[in-house]
């Protein structure tokens, strides 16, 4: 494999040699990117967008003299060009310094796959967070065909997110490119980052790029924050629902100077009605409270190159979940009420460093750091679990090309420190892990149809020792509208199995490790290959545009640390795989434009994922093997002063699910070999007033679809047959809720 990796880069650095590129940025009056633009040479059919940061590549031959910049509402602007050299211009607003009397009506796709990657890339924009009130990560991608959302337990109501079939921990979850929700902050990571923070989300299908890391197995979700120099002055958010839950949500904006902006972020949250509607005297939801505050500043000079961030933030979050009747103060660690609390404090700073040299605008330097504390003190009923997590990350990068823009490479080196300080009942687990690695990554484009991505790294671990990461990525458009990718890599990472199953502590469950002499809890580290190919076709059926896409990714496992619970209903079992274990995933979607302004997403997801267990080869429990999709979204025109309603509505059914074992339990306390399939409905509704205020409404579980006996034992919550955590589909039932937005722009 790595001659075939070497000759196609040979290949790709000799063909660049053929043609140049001329690059760009386009900004609007107020020198800010202006995305989507439209540029191409005069005269021809060669053209491109802007991308997100207002940036556009095209390819340059010396016949072609004249290029055309367009922007609707903007004046088109046609320049001359001599040569394939960077250029930055600047569009006006049609008719002067403002438009008068004219409305833009102008539908951009929320959820749009990037045309210009090699990866198999999925964007998500502000306006999809909206469709689901968006109140944490975790709960923004009801409305995403790539990810699946689950409940992890019948307790605390977190969600679990899933992609290509395997869970969060196989993700890489980062913020801006920086690894964000891992070690102790697994589990409940996501519901720490309010979705009005967020400005955007990039899903990853596939290894990850190897300047982010060895951990990416699956695919990575990279999410953007709000930009303070471009981020508007005030914002609001209130939400509240049947459930009993209030968030609200606060954005302070300033421009301090020409340079330097700064934004205060504000987030509240809590629950406080005691809810039952399962009769099993247990709370569906737990009662919660959380605080989340972060400070971010941004530096940013054109002329020189330099542009910097500055990240402050800290949160406190508190949960308490159990039986209705459970008081902290009088029945913790007794057997009067069955009772759990979470409470978890985070602090981090980062900071991203970067220069673009003004002569070579393709060449940068960019440091990465980011500081992290989590700090989990817990218990579920006599099960204590606490967890302290001090964490270093840095990353420094180089990008530049070689010979021409067509070529580009990045380099650089990262660091990585972990303190844990982890305690299961009166067991230490504490650790410190440390890495330090290296990277090269290179990437040729030819800007018509044809780009790839190679990349490796190097790092030495103290306890996963020397190790090498290949991946690879490739996209090809063999005709109009058609884009076939490809790419396959390897990952490796340590498990933190308690970490990342916190569920199982809600149970009588006795935990075992089935040591195997490996330095990771006496398990050594998992390593995965992921292999996958995508094909998309755009076309027009009946005059409206429509998207067919077919994915297909497979990853196989080695020593994959084995979370057993098909030995006995009493135990989980933790141990390396000895066979095999591999996960394949399906899934083709149709995506059509109805009319204007009404839009249809549909998904059929198969999934074929089996481990080899002690007891033999079992299908992955609570996932289903055939999922369904569907998602209706509708817009009126914008009337005057902004006026405008929004529908959306959500359809998934999912098949049935292979459930852990249970077999061995009394009747009353089995579940069967298999769960049943169901089907889910959320919704919202949208009334936009003005550019500035909106209020929304929505339900989600509109079906009302429960669990049956989602908790085995709640009569006897001490008993040895107890379980929370076999949970294959909601609790609550239905759950409707109302909000505002206000913006000072």
């Amino acid at each position: 494999m790595r001659y075939i990796l070497f000759f196609m880069i040979m290949i790709g650095a000799y063909t660049a040699q053929a043609q140049d590129k001329l690059s760009g940025k386009v900004l609007d009056e107020n020198k800010q990117p202006l995305p989507g633009a439209s540029v191409y040479w005069l005269n021809t059919t060669i053209g491109a967008s802007s991308q997100t940061d207002g940036t556009f590549e095209l390819p340059y031959e010396p016949d072609y003299k004249k290029l055309v910049i367009s922007f609707i509402g903007y004046t088109t602007d046609t320049i001359a060009v001599d040569s394939p050299k960077f250029i930055t211009h600047s569009l006006k607003l049609s008719g002067g310094d403002k438009l008068d009397n004219v409305v833009i009506d102008k539908t951009r796709r929320s959820l749009k796959r990037s045309n210009a990657e090699a990866a198999n890339v999925v964007n998500m924009g502000s306006a999809e967070l909206l469709k689901a009130a968006c109140c944490n990560i975790a709960e923004s991608f009801e409305t995403n065909p790539s990810i699946d959302v689950n409940f992890s337990d019948a307790l605390t109501g977190n969600r679990q997110i899933k992609m290509l079939g395997l869970t969060s921990p196989y993700l890489l979850i980062s913020e801006e490119n920086i690894p964000s929700v891992r070690g102790a902050s697994q589990a409940y990571g996501l519901s720490f980052i309010p979705g009005t923070w967020v400005e955007s989300i990039q899903i990853t299908k596939g290894a990850g790029p190897v300047i982010n890391g060895y951990e990416s197995i699956s695919g990575q979700i990279n999410y953007e924050l709000l930009k303070p120099a471009t981020d508007i002055p005030f914002f609001l958010n209130a939400y509240g629902s049947q459930g009993g839950r209030f968030e609200l949500n606060t954005h302070f904006n300033k421009k301090v100077s020409d340079r330097w902006s700064t934004s205060l972020f504000v987030h509240g949250n809590t629950r406080v009605s005691k809810n039952d509607m399962n009769d099993d005297g247990f709370l569906d939801n737990p009662l919660a409270k959380q605080i989340n505050v972060m400070n971010r500043w941004q530096y940013n000079n054109p002329e020189t190159g330099w542009v910097s961030f500055i990240n402050l933030r800290y949160m406190r979050d508190e949960k308490q979940t159990g039986e209705i009747d459970f008081d902290p103060d009088t029945d913790k660690f007794t057997t009067n009420h069955w009772g759990s609390e979470i409470n978890t404090d985070k602090l981090d700073v980062s900071t991203k460093l970067g220069y673009v040299f003004p002569d070579m605008p393709y060449q940068s330097i960019g440091l990465q750091t980011a500081f992290n504390w989590h700090n989990q003190d817990s218990y579920f009923g006599f099960n204590q679990y606490d967890i302290d997590q001090k964490s270093f990350y840095s990353n420094l990068i180089f990008s530049s090309i070689i010979s021409n823009t067509l070529n580009k490479f990045s380099t650089g080196l990262n660091f990585t420190y972990d303190n844990y300080g982890e305690f299961v009942n009166t067991i230490d687990y504490s650790r410190i892990d440390n890495s330090v690695g290296a990277f090269f990554e290179y990437t040729y484009d030819n800007t018509r149809n044809f780009s790839l991505v190679a990349g490796g790294r190097v790092d030495a671990h103290n306890r996963l020792g020397v190790f090498l990461t290949p991946r690879m990525h490739l996209k090809y458009n063999p005709w109009e509208k058609a884009t076939v990718r490809a790419s396959f890599g390897r990952g490796k990472r340590a498990a933190n199995i308690f970490a990342e199953n916190q569920a199982l502590f809600g149970s009588s469950r006795v935990m075992s490790i089935l040591n195997s002499g490996g330095k990771i809890y006496g398990l050594d580290p998992e390593i995965a290959w992921n292999y996958g190919a995508s094909f998309v076709q755009g076309f027009s059926l009946f005059n409206r545009n429509a998207e067919f896409v077919l994915d297909f990714y497979r990853t196989d496992f080695q020593n994959q640390a084995v979370v057993d619970l098909f030995a006995s209903p009493q135990q989980v079992l933790f141990y390396n795989l000895d066979g095999k274990s591999y996960a394949n995933s399906l899934q083709v979607e149709l995506n059509y434009e109805i009319t204007r302004h009404f839009n249809v997403r549909t998904a059929y997801k198969y999934y074929d994922i089996k481990t080899d267990y002690l007891s033999g080869t079992e299908d992955k429990p609570l996932q289903a093997k055939h999922r369904f999709f569907a998602n209706l979204a509708y817009e009126t025109h914008i009337g005057e002063g902004g006026k405008q309603w929004k529908f959306d509505f959500t359809y998934n059914w999912m098949g049935k699910q292979r459930l852990p074992y249970t077999g061995s339990n009394p009747a009353e306390y089995q579940m069967g070999d298999y769960s049943p399939s169901f089907s889910l409905m959320n919704a919202q509704v949208t009334r936009t007033f003005s550019s500035v205020f909106e209020v929304y409404v929505g339900g989600e579980n509109i079906g009302n679809y429960r669990q049956n006996k989602a908790i085995i034992g709640a009569d006897d919550p001490f008993g040895q047959y107890f379980d929370t955590s076999i949970v294959y589909a909601p609790v609550f039932g239905q759950m409707y809720y109302a909000g505002l937005r206000f913006k000072i722009k």
